[in-house]
C-alpha cells in the first residue's frame, strides 16, 4: 500500500468522529451549551445570581416609582432623571435579567434568534439610558450648584429634555446593529445576548469603537468633569469658613458620595468597554466565553445598586420611603427639619428655588 492511500485511509477513519463531535456541539438555540463551554454548575450558580438581582432590582427600582408616584413632592424637575434612572433599570431587569435567568438554568439561549436580537437591543437601549441618566444626573448638579448660567433655575422643561436626550441619543446608538451594522448575537456562555464585540471584522469593530466613544467615554467625562466641579466649589465654600465644623464635614461627607458614584460606574461599566476595546483592536485574542461573560453580569448587577447610590441616599426619597413602607409613620422620625437639623449634606438634595445650592440632608 502506497503512502498517499494510507492517509487517505486515516483521513477516511477521523472524519466521522469529527463529524460527530460537530453533531455533539450544538448551537446557541440548539441546546444546552455545558460541557462545551462551561459546566452545568456554572450555569446554574448564574442562575442564582441572575434571580436574586431580579428580586432585588424589581423591588428597589419599583418602590422609587411607588413612591414618586404617592408623594407629590419628590415630583419635582430635578428628580425626574432618577425616575428615568429607575424605569431604564426596571426595564433592564425585565427584558435582561430575567431572560438571562432562565436561560441559565437551561443553559442555553431557549428564545431563538429574533427574540436574542431583540433581548439585545431592549438592554443595550435601556442600559444606555441608565448610563447616561447618571451623566446627565452629574450634569444637572453641576448646573445647579456651580451655577456656570448663572442664577439659574431648573425647571420642569429642562428636565424633560434630560430625560428625552437620554431615550433618543440611546435609541441612535442602539439601532445600526438591527440594520446590518454590527449585529446582536449570543455572548460568552450563550445565555445573553449584546453586539457582537468578539469576533473581530471592520464592520463589528467600527461599530464597537463608535459606542465607546458616545457612550462609554462621553458619560463618563461628563460625570467625571461635574463631580470634580462640584468638589471644587464645596471646597471653595470649606476653605471660607474654615471654623465651621458642619461646612468641614459636608464636604467630606459629599466626597465619599462622588467617589462612591464614580466607583459604581467604572465596576458596571469598565469591564464592558475594556473587554470590547481589547477585541476590537486585537483580531488575535481568544477569550474564554465564562470571561466574555462577566461583562453583562457586571452591567446587570447595576440595576440593584444605582437606586441604593442614587435615590435611597437622597433625603426625601429615603423618608418617603420609609413612611411609606412603615404604614405613614417614619420610626427614624427622618423628616426634613430634623435632618435639617442634624447638619448633614447630600449633594443628591438642591433646592428649587432662586438660590439653588445644597441643603442639608
Amino acid at each position: 500500500m502506497s503512502q498517499v492511500q494510507l492517509l487517505q485511509r486515516v483521513s477516511n477513519k477521523m472524519r466521522p468522529a469529527a463529524n460527530k463531535s460537530a453533531l455533539e456541539t450544538p448551537g446557541p438555540f440548539d441546546g444546552p451549551q455545558w460541557p462545551h463551554l462551561a459546566p452545568r454548575s456554572t450555569y446554574l450558580m448564574i442562575a442564582v445570581l441572575m434571580g436574586i438581582v431580579v428580586v432585588l432590582a424589581i423591588f428597589v427600582n419599583g418602590m422609587v416609582i411607588v413612591v414618586t408616584i404617592r408623594y407629590k413632592k419628590l415630583r419635582s424637575p430635578l428628580n425626574y432623571i432618577l425616575v428615568n434612572l429607575a424605569v431604564a433599570d426596571l426595564l433592564v431587569t425585565i427584558f435582561g435579567s430575567t431572560i438571562c435567568f432562565h436561560n441559565n438554568i437551561f443553559g442555553y439561549f431557549t428564545l431563538g434568534k429574533t427574540m436574542c436580537e431583540c433581548e439585545g437591543f431592549v438592554v443595550s437601549l435601556t442600559g444606555i439610558v441608565g448610563l447616561w441618566s447618571l451623566a446627565i444626573l452629574a450634569f444637572e448638579r453641576y448646573i445647579v450648584i456651580c451655577k456656570p448660567m448663572g442664577d439659574f433655575r431648573f425647571q420642569q422643561k429642562h428636565a424633560i429634555i434630560g430625560c428625552s436626550f437620554t431615550w433618543i441619543w440611546a435609541l441612535i446608538w442602539t439601532s445600526p446593529p438591527l440594520f446590518g451594522w454590527c449585529s446582536y448575537v449570543p455572548e460568552g456562555l450563550r445565555t445573553s445576548c449584546g453586539p457582537n464585540w468578539y469576533t473581530g471584522g471592520t464592520n463589528n469593530n467600527s461599530y464597537i469603537l463608535a459606542l465607546f466613544t458616545t457612550c462609554f467615554l462621553m458619560p463618563l467625562s461628563t460625570i467625571l468633569f461635574s463631580y470634580s466641579s462640584l468638589l471644587m466649589a464645596l471646597r471653595a465654600v470649606a476653605a471660607q469658613q474654615k471654623e465651621s465644623e458642619t461646612t468641614q464635614r459636608a464636604e467630606r461627607e459629599v466626597t465619599r458620595m462622588v467617589i462612591a458614584m464614580v466607583l459604581a460606574f467604572l465596576v458596571c461599566w469598565l469591564p464592558y468597554a475594556a473587554f470590547a476595546m481589547v477585541t476590537a483592536t486585537n483580531k488575535d485574542i481568544v477569550i474564554d466565553p465564562m470571561l466574555a461573560s462577566m461583562p453583562s453580569y457586571f452591567s446587570k448587577t447595576a440595576t440593584v445598586y444605582n437606586p441604593v447610590i442614587y435615590v435611597f441616599m437622597n433625603k426625601q426619597f429615603r423618608n418617603c420611603l420609609m413612611t411609606l413602607l412603615c404604614c405613614g409613620r417614619n420610626p427614624f422620625g427622618g423628616d426634613d427639619e430634623s435632618s435639617m437639623a442634624s447638619g448633614r449634606t447630600d449633594v443628591t438634595s438642591v433646592s428649587e428655588g432662586g438660590r439653588n445650592k445644597v441643603t442639608p440632608a
